[in-house]
């Protein structure tokens, strides 16, 4: 039996607990916890250590899913979670500030581990007309000399996670099947 880790990373209310949520094939692990500085004006809970989930794969292997916290302050997390795992899934929200400036951030925080595995990107909160749009995203990816793919998604929708999920895994291995 094969088993693989993922990380879902990005700010605070992009959407990570949800994704995770919407694909886990147990009930997730979360520590949420209500959000006592300037996050409750984003959003009642946050996540102060980690997130959980397992998907299921064909021939008995699993997907191990990890969420980082959005929050800075947790970021001694991050190199705690994603030790072992295979790639990076990048949540943005796209209703955010300065969602580049942010994609910046966590493309800079994650790069050592990025180099050595995957990544695949996740834009949230995509209306028309507002913010970047996806070539948006992608011409940020190039500007730092890197490729990964860029999906629009709603964490609520499994079929989207799951797409953001296999766009990683096709990276890793073109040779994969459906």
């Amino acid at each position: 039996m094969s088993v693989y880790k993922i990380v879902f990373a990005g700010p605070v209310g992009a959407g990570k607990t949800t994704s995770i949520a919407s694909i886990s094939d147990i009930e997730p692990f979360t520590t949420e916890e209500s959000a006592t500085d300037e996050v409750k004006n984003i959003k009642d809970k946050t996540t102060v250590a980690m997130d959980y989930g397992l998907m299921e794969l064909g021939g008995g292997e699993h997907l191990h899913l990890y969420g980082v916290p959005g929050q800075v302050r947790f970021d001694f997390m991050w190199e705690i979670i994603v030790e072992g795992g295979i790639g990076l899934i990048l949540l943005l929200n796209n209703q955010s500030e300065k969602p580049l400036d942010e994609m910046e951030f966590y493309l800079d925080s994650f790069k050592d581990y990025i180099d050595r595995t995957a990544l695949a990107v996740g834009v949230t909160r995509m209306q028309p007309g507002k913010g970047p749009d996806i070539d948006d995203y992608a011409a940020c990816l190039a500007r730092r000399g890197m490729k990964a793919p860029v999906f629009d998604v709603d964490g609520r929708r499994p079929e989207d996670v799951i797409t953001l999920v296999q766009s990683l895994l096709y990276t890793l291995d073109p040779g994969l099947k459906h």
